[in-house]
């Protein structure tokens, strides 16, 4: 599949990012724990550069357990700080602030020797759409400052939010690259929603999805859809349209709504627990 997606306002980001990421003390990088390292984006490195990071695995509660805490001790071998939560539900949320003020503990230091304690630490939270920024900062705000939706796209502009006197945190809109050159990262970051389904075939990305389940989860789409285990990407589809009473004119099994709701599905958690990439 060709998927491809780079609006006009990312470019307005990165130039955004860079001119402000001087003004902050860190970053919180959000990533989506089901596919973390396929939802970090490469040029956000380039961006950073040497500022404090703490990586938050968001969605953790649609993510395989065992899976998350893996991907928690291989960024943790290599030095990061990390968090895993669910910004939804509010889990682990609360251990963002003395994870932050342990990564940062040589500023603070420094600035309460030269006579500045208590100075506001400011974090700027990046990340590809749809992994759950403005969530997050919805959280820690204990309010509905920021814009949230279940789809890409929806920050366009730059927001600070005071979470406590010494914590702001400034949101940003999520920004992909320009290209994806590895297949595999295109189609997990569709699966999630990540890219816009308007600039793709559901039905196509719907057959790739159904054959990582089989080949991966093979108990999920039987307890979801109580559909058989038909090897076929399309068979199963047709079932779950079926199962779903999704019928075109003359009986015939509507795929694409189907394809559009097995998506839907896994994206809120409904199909279980499920990380679509291993550490």
């Amino acid at each position: 599949m060709n998927i491809q997606w780079y609006p006009g306002h990312m470019t307005k980001t990165r130039r955004m990012i860079e001119a402000d990421i001087k003004f902050v003390d860190a970053v919180a990088e959000i990533t989506d724990a089901r596919c973390p390292e396929a939802s970090r984006n490469p040029i956000l490195d380039e961006l950073i550069k040497d500022k404090p990071r703490v990586m938050i695995l968001n969605k953790c509660d649609y993510a395989d357990e065992k899976t998350t805490v893996s991907w928690k001790n291989h960024y943790e071998n290599k030095g990061a700080a990390v968090l895993i939560c669910d910004c939804r539900s509010g889990k682990g949320v609360s251990y963002f602030v003395p994870l932050l003020k342990k990564k940062l503990s040589h500023i603070i230091e420094k600035r309460s020797a030269k006579g500045m304690k208590g100075m506001i630490l400011r974090v700027m939270v990046v990340g590809i759409p749809n992994v759950g920024k403005s969530s997050f900062i919805n959280r820690m705000a204990n309010s509905r400052k920021v814009k949230v939706a279940d789809k890409p796209g929806v920050t366009r502009g730059k927001q600070w939010v005071t979470i406590d006197r010494e914590i702001e945190l400034l949101d940003t809109p999520g920004i992909l690259w320009h290209k994806f050159d590895d297949p595999e990262v295109a189609m997990k970051l569709a699966f999630t929603g990540a890219v816009k389904d308007e600039v793709m075939d559901s039905v196509e990305l719907a057959f790739e999805f159904i054959a990582f389940l089989e080949e991966n989860y093979p108990g999920a789409l039987k307890e979801r859809y109580s559909v058989g285990t038909e090897s076929v990407s399309a068979r199963i589809l047709e079932a779950i349209a079926v199962n779903r009473k999704m019928l075109a004119s003359g009986g015939v099994p509507d795929t694409e709504r189907a394809a559009i709701a097995l998506l839907d599905e896994f994206r809120a958690g409904k199909l279980g627990r499920i990380s679509l990439e291993q550490p």
